[in-house]
């Protein structure tokens, strides 16, 4: 069964303030995620219980609730600010 996506309305607000060619690579990135929640690539962050998957320049760090089926886009941010 698929995951659906959420998002925090600080990581919204983030990923609309990038270009549309940027907003729309994530947001499939983020499509994908719901079918595969842990795709190769993806990391475990030391010290949080979430992950992030890179998109070009820019990190979505999101948690995974397998209980609810839910995935909650946390952050949206350029790599050098991603874990801020």
């Amino acid at each position: 069964m698929a995951h659906s996506a959420k998002y925090l309305p600080s990581a919204k607000k983030e990923l609309n303030a990038l270009s549309g060619d940027v907003q729309k690579r994530i947001i499939t990135a983020v499509r994908k995620l719901k079918n595969n929640p842990r795709p190769v690539g993806c990391k475990k962050l030391k010290g949080w219980d979430a992950y992030r998957i890179r998109v070009g320049d820019y990190r979505v760090v999101y948690e995974i609730h397998d209980d609810v089926l839910v995935i909650l886009v946390v952050r949206v941010a350029h790599r050098g600010d991603a874990y801020q």
